[in-house]
């Protein structure tokens, strides 16, 4: 039997070919565009699964914006590291990550909660929602389906994948306190028949002042 690889080694092997691929999603840039139309100057934000950093922490740092950064993977982190220095990023797992200081005025997680499993993701929900500051946003972006530890290959990569469904992510952010102020589906094409055409669910949440 193959040995389904952790999400920290699927992106340590992927490194920046995951930019060329997933960097100009275009719903991603455009909720980017909704979140900096609406932050304060200078806000605090956290970037969850942060990647090479961009599209996010570069949008954000751009911006004005106190960025900080974390992922499972050490390459992701230096590469980050590297491109955005105005950025903190750190190698973290944000199922045991603990901010130095909470009341983010936005916390942005894409796309990185796919490899785990389902109550992982719920609670990871929870705790990116405890992050949020009141009047602060969580923007949030995943594949969405009821899916539990499937295993798949993907971008060359055996991995096993868990979800939740659209429904499921607005229930579970509605019950940590946040106000969903909008959400759709998408398609997307990435263009490299190794990760296939993916549905995208996006989500803008605020936590009411």
């Amino acid at each position: 039997m193959t040995r389904r690889k952790s999400a920290a080694e699927v992106f340590d092997a992927l490194g920046e070919r995951y930019e060329d691929l997933f960097g100009t999603v275009p719903d991603q840039l455009e909720a980017l565009d909704w979140l900096v139309g609406r932050l304060p100057a200078g806000a605090r934000v956290l970037d969850v699964g942060s990647g090479t950093g961009r599209p996010t922490a570069e949008v954000l740092v751009r911006a004005g914006h106190a960025v900080t950064g974390i992922d499972v993977s050490a390459a992701m982190v230096e590469t980050a590291r590297a491109r955005i220095p105005e950025a903190r990023f750190e190698q973290a797992d944000v199922r045991t990550y603990v901010p130095r200081a909470v009341g983010f005025d936005a916390v942005c997680s894409f796309f990185p909660l796919l490899v785990m499993d389902q109550p992982d993701i719920a609670a990871a929900l929870d705790r990116m929602a405890s992050w949020v500051a009141p009047g602060g946003y969580l923007v949030l972006a995943t594949v969405p389906g009821d899916i539990r530890e499937l295993d798949i290959e993907w971008m060359g990569h055996p991995v096993t994948v868990s979800s939740l469904s659209a429904d499921q992510h607005l229930r579970q952010l509605t019950a940590a306190g946040l106000e969903v102020l909008h959400h759709h589906t998408s398609s997307f094409v990435p263009a490299d028949p190794l990760a296939g055409p993916e549905e995208h669910f996006f989500c803008y949440a605020t936590r009411p002042a």
